[in-house]
């Protein structure tokens, strides 16, 4: 494989659901897309390149998502469990390798490590985003008795059009972003580059410029799967989230549902127009010859389904994430249905940049997408994991061919099997079901040999106790107030 440059793109909370290039069925994309957002330049980019349709983060929520992004492995192999306990550099990460054998490495935009000033690996940091001062999200450590949420107030009171700090920010890191490529990733390299475009959107708060608000708004939108308390899903993992993050008792009208499904597919939209700008200027300074481009998100967001909203759920809408790779050595319009994960991210750019002999020296649980886009077909099971806020029990999810498996760690919490081949919604769960007793076991038994579920939920939960003791307590924790989600660098944090 020639060696070249790479653009990744994340983004925040993205829904997998939510987009257009989801909605081609004759390539035969298992999702059947969204009927009504609009994103013309993610579309373009899956024609032109190979999208992978099951794809999990390692953990459904910000900071253990981009901490096992970065070292390419699963949330019990490194530890950083929750939003309080980030990335602080010590373990290897892709950007380690790749600087640290002559590569310029470069990020823009949000990380979510601990602290400015730590070698996470990057050769430079643009406009970082870090958590609040070095401790991010302490309440998530109270892992019994869960606390109220203030902030999830936030959800709906902010909804609506307009600017927010967070679109300001995106506007930012995308103009940072096309000012590098003009100047910078036009110049000779004695290896190939990387640069990392972080985006927040469409993480809430759910304020979309206007132009993209209305977009929706002005439309009928219909109201989120299973959203009507009759029909909604029941598990005590779900009471417990639906308890803490209590985000629908602020919605009081299904205006205000749809103010806030507005306010999302805008910022899908906006997003969608931020990546357009940044896939323009490869094209116009000739840089789309020589560079390879992968879009993806550190995981996904309920929106309603359920009567949920934000993450931290194995439901397909947050724990699976857009993916796509386009570029030489990539096949045009390809659709991947093979699981994949993003410890899969890691070997496939250093593969990408010209750095595969390095890859064994990690110990790396992932395979090579460019692999799977060839159609291999590992036999393995992808897993993402959940230890943080919300949730007063470790959750473990895994795909094995068509089922998702989902063990809770506690025996009161009932596993889930889902057959996402013939219920890709996750509408019935089969657990129950003596018909599937075999798939069950078969699961329990893949999971078991990637990890001890009740000995790492143990692991995650003494760490968890030794961080809230190290910050004051239960009571301490609660009085510093619930963030609601990390401001922009530059802007005042707003405690609840």
């Amino acid at each position: 494989m020639k060696p070249q440059n790479l653009v990744i793109i994340m983004s925040d909370e993205h829904n997998p659901k939510v987009m257009g290039y989801a909605g081609h069925p004759d390539a035969g994309h298992p999702n059947a897309g969204h009927p009504i957002v609009q994103t013309p330049n993610l579309d373009q980019l899956a024609r032109d390149g190979t999208s992978f349709a099951s794809t999990y983060t390692t953990s459904p929520v910000c900071i253990p998502a981009r901490a096992g992004f970065a070292c390419g492995k699963y949330i019990h192999q490194i530890g950083y469990w929750d939003n309080a306990d980030a990335y602080d550099g010590s373990i290897p990460s892709w950007h380690h390798a790749l600087r640290d054998r002559g590569h310029e490495v470069v990020s823009i935009g949000k990380l979510h490590f601990k602290l400015p000033g730590e070698d996470h690996g990057f050769t430079e940091e643009q406009i970082p985003m870090h958590i609040i001062e070095g401790k991010g999200d302490l309440m998530g450590l109270i892992r019994s008795e869960l606390p109220r949420r203030g902030g999830a107030r936030k959800m709906a009171a902010m909804a609506g059009p307009g600017e927010s700090t967070y679109t300001i920010y995106d506007r930012d890191i995308c103009a940072r972003a096309q000012v590098w490529l003009r100047e910078r990733g036009r110049q000779e390299h004695d290896k190939p580059w990387v640069l990392f475009v972080s985006f927040v959107a469409p993480h809430f708060p759910l304020t979309a410029p206007p132009e993209h608000f209305y977009r929706y708004w002005n439309q009928e939108l219909p109201m989120p799967k299973l959203y009507d308390p009759s029909s909604r899903s029941s598990h005590p993992y779900l009471d417990d989230y639906r308890n803490s993050f209590c985000y629908d008792d602020y919605f009081e009208s299904p205006e205000d549902v749809k103010r806030a499904l507005a306010g999302y597919y805008g910022l899908v939209s906006f997003l969608d127009e931020q990546i357009g700008k940044i896939l323009s200027v490869l094209d116009d300074t000739g840089l789309s010859e020589t560079t390879r481009v992968m879009y993806t998100s550190d995981h996904g967001d309920n929106l309603g389904t359920r009567g949920l909203w934000g993450k931290s759920t194995m439901y397909e809408e947050t724990a699976a994430v857009p993916l796509i790779l386009r570029g030489a050595d990539i096949p045009a319009g390809r659709v991947v249905r093979t699981p994949a994960s993003h410890v899969d991210c890691f070997p496939t750019i250093l593969e990408a940049t010209g750095e595969s002999k390095a890859i064994a020296e990690y110990d790396l649980p992932g395979v090579s997408l460019f692999d799977l886009a060839r159609g291999e077909k590992p036999d393995r099971v992808v897993l993402s994991e959940y230890h943080g806020m919300g949730s007063t029990v470790g959750a473990f999810a895994i795909r094995d061919g068509g089922f998702k498996y989902v063990y809770y760690a506690h025996p009161d919490y009932p596993s889930q099997l889902f057959d996402l081949d013939r219920d890709p919604e996750e509408i019935i769960d089969l657990a129950g079901d003596p018909a599937y007793a075999a798939a069950l076991e078969r699961c329990h038994g893949r999971l078991l040999a990637l990890c001890d579920p009740d000995a790492v939920d143990a692991r995650a939960k003494a760490r968890q106790a030794l961080l809230l003791e190290e910050n004051g307590g239960r009571e301490a924790v609660i009085a510093r107030g619930d963030l609601g989600f990390t401001p922009a660098p530059g802007t005042a944090a707003d405690f609840q």
